[in-house]
């Protein structure tokens, strides 16, 4: 493979170009991954609060949660209200280290502080905010998966 930078004052964004013999090649596919990837890491979400939108880096995000047909953004300090479904927000981050840790909660993986094993087969996580979340039964094989458990 041959990596070729060609620079254009005139442009106004960047291109990118791709030449290849059949684009849907092993190849051609891990490139436009890669770039695909690169773009959903820039992509930031929209939360509410007391009628403001407030733009949010997905890795502040430390859980959301849907609550009553409402869905509920966790950082830190503050709670933010977004329009989008949860299943809408799992694909979303799923490139982010997001994973689905109940029907009513997606939970980021970076921000898990520790883990310990539930009644049930459920998992007991504590959040860096100092937040208990349980992993149900259902999506807690994935994450031991995941931790090579």
């Amino acid at each position: 493979m041959k990596i070729r930078i060609e620079e254009d004052g005139a442009l106004e964004e960047l291109e990118v170009v791709i030449r290849c013999r059949e684009a849907s090649g092993a190849p051609a596919r891990r490139v436009l991954e890669a770039l695909d990837g690169c773009a959903a890491r820039r992509e930031k979400l929209t939360g509410w609060r007391e009628g403001q939108a407030f733009p949010l880096e997905p890795g502040e995000v430390i859980y959301i949660e849907a609550v009553d047909k409402r869905t509920f953004l966790y950082t830190r300090e503050e709670v933010y209200e977004t329009p989008l479904r949860l299943y809408e927000l799992e694909e979303r981050l799923r490139e982010r280290d997001f994973f689905r840790a109940s029907k009513s909660a997606v939970v980021n993986f970076n921000a898990i502080r520790s883990l310990r094993p539930d009644l049930g087969g459920r998992l007991r996580l504590t959040m860096e905010g100092g937040e208990a979340l349980f992993v149900s039964r259902q999506y807690a094989g994935a994450l031991k998966k995941r931790l090579g458990l």
